[in-house]
């Protein structure tokens, strides 16, 4: 606990108060559950661009970056640098389907592609996964609170969750994307306001980086083929370029986003903006974190989520702790806001809809939004309690949990999208096939008498693993059951194109493709960004 004092708390109040202002401010806009899930779309590309960013970028970042690279160093960062490789395939692949077909539910186009079971399961899937992150996130702030209040971290759990529901039900999207814009802003003006600091701190900054080389933790590029290693340059740009499609292109609660710009133009131009500053965020986070390492000598934490928290309560600033609390909430804040949206989504269109109430009005579906919303938000809180106990850094921590079902969601995705013969039937038993190979491949058979069968994999190859096994299990099943299929079905990339030109719609609008599988000139960017994120890697590597 630290002496918060009355400056700092005027700061967090103020920030707390804005959120809600924004939030009932946008509550008027909201008439109908289409306007809650997406809004009104009078929301701009950068709102928009800044909303995937900020909700991505969460506490977990601010928290486990600069903890994470505290342990493993600037090799930490490899895991990072393949977004844009991810965001090129998105735009090019993914967001065409979904922005095209209207969905509300990015799931719909599963049900489209195979089935309605198909589309059930990877809602499941979902709402498990982003229930369990939202609880991480949840227990990320409730480390802030705790460390500069002395309440108590179950307690602190509560409090946020009430005050994020207020403004998500108040507003849905368009609280969401506004929220995250005065969020993003704060974050970012916190975390340079620590690195600031810290340069300073360590002066001279040779100096510092020839300590983390001496101690091994200055190369961000790791060729080690132990595949037991979990940061290295392979896994970074094999498995997380996989392993991170599926959070942005597979993931309701990133794409709902793009589903609410004016259109596909400004949907695409949002997510270029993550695909061209992710990197850059996620090496100031690590670096802070190298750079902690200099400061306290490499000595160890009992809590490595507050490192950074410790450097600037001892720094003594009037205010600074104030805005570091701001900064920290509001990276929470907005993914845990984009999180209860994106939940409420899918379980209102892909379980309440299809199997509970089909025939309601607009104003019935609304309430049931809202009502999920709170629903949700009351699951994750002891779940949440659960992550109290964790060790290290939490982003690494919900970065394996995560590992173990992102496997089913690019297998299930891939498959509707290249794959002719695949149907609904073998896509299913890929499914299951692919959790059980890897349970059993990873060491999670321990728990079922099959430990030391193989040697210990990283958890960024899992995905890799579970993907594989899903896709040849599912192809081989889907021949075996149902034959080959003579024709490329529409929802196909092969049948959009195909679809497209036997009917003469227009493939660009506003100088922006509308088929899948065609780029536009500032998406080829993206490469050259690749390119000029590793030649930089290599560089920095050097700097000692």
């Amino acid at each position: 606990m630290v002496d918060f004092g009355a400056l700092n708390w005027t700061i967090v109040i103020a920030y707390l108060l804005c959120n809600l202002v924004l939030g009932w401010m946008m509550s008027r806009r909201v008439k109908t559950a289409q306007d809650y899930n997406f809004g009104d779309r009078s929301a701009p590309w950068w709102a928009i661009g800044i909303s995937v960013v900020a909700t991505y970028v969460s506490a977990l970042s601010f928290l486990g970056g600069p903890a994470w690279a505290y342990g493993d160093g600037m090799a930490a960062l490899a895991i990072h640098i393949n977004y844009p490789l991810v965001i090129f395939v998105v735009i090019v692949i993914f967001l065409p389907f979904f922005f095209n077909s209207g969905v509300a539910s990015i799931y719909e186009y599963l049900e489209s592609r195979f089935g309605k079971s198909s589309r059930t399961v990877m809602s499941i899937i979902f709402m498990l996964t982003q229930s369990i992150t939202s609880a991480s996130i949840l227990t990320a702030t409730a480390i802030v609170i705790t460390f500069i209040t002395g309440i108590d971290a179950k307690t602190a759990i509560i409090v946020m969750t009430i005050i994020v529901l207020i403004y998500t039900i108040l507003g849905g999207m368009n609280a969401v994307i506004w929220t995250d814009v005065l969020q993003g802003a704060i974050l970012f003006i916190g975390a340079a306001i620590i690195m600031v600091y810290l340069i300073n701190a360590i002066a001279p900054i040779s100096g510092a980086l020839q300590y983390l080389a001496d101690n091994d933790k200055l190369n961000p590029i790791n060729t080690s083929l132990d595949f037991s290693v979990a940061p290295t340059v392979w896994a970074g740009v094999f498995a997380m370029t996989l392993f991170h499609i599926t959070v942005y292109g597979a993931n309701q609660m990133m794409v709902q986003r793009a589903l609410a710009a004016k259109n596909i133009g400004e949907a695409k131009k949002s997510y270029l903006m993550m695909g061209y500053v992710a990197f850059f965020i996620y090496f100031l986070f690590f670096f802070i974190g190298a750079l902690l390492y200099v400061y306290y000598k490499g000595r160890p934490f009992e809590q490595a989520n507050e490192i950074i928290l410790s450097f600037a309560n001892g720094l003594a600033v009037p205010g600074l702790m104030g805005i570091l609390a701001a900064a920290i909430l509001s990276a929470s804040m907005s993914s845990l806001s984009s999180a209860f949206n994106s939940l409420s989504t899918v379980t209102v269109n892909d379980i309440y809809k299809p199997f509970i109430t089909s025939n309601g009005d607009e104003n019935h579906y609304l309430i049931a939004a809202r009502v999920f919303t709170l629903l949700w938000a009351l699951l994750v809180i002891p779940m949440a309690y659960a992550f109290i106990s964790s060790g290290g850094s939490i982003l690494e921590t919900l970065s394996k949990i995560a590992s173990y079902f992102v496997g089913a969601k690019l297998a299930m995705f891939g498959m509707g999208f290249f794959s002719k013969h695949t149907t609904e039937r073998g896509l299913l038993i890929g499914v299951a096939a692919g959790f059980i190979g890897l349970i059993m491949m990873v060491g999670l058979g321990g728990l079922m008498g099959f430990d030391g069968l193989y040697p210990e994999i990283a958890w960024p190859w899992f995905v890799v693993i579970g993907g594989a096994i899903n896709i040849i299990v599912s192809w081989l099943a889907s021949i075996a059951l149902d034959g080959f299929q003579t024709e490329w079905h529409e929802q196909t990339v092969v049948g959009q194109i195909k679809y497209f030109r036997d009917n003469a719609k227009p493939e660009v609008e506003n100088g922006w493709y509308l088929v899948p599988g065609k780029i536009e000139r500032p998406v080829w960017g993206l490469i050259l960004i690749f390119v000029a994120i590793l030649l930089f890697l290599i560089w920095f590597g050097t700097l000692a």
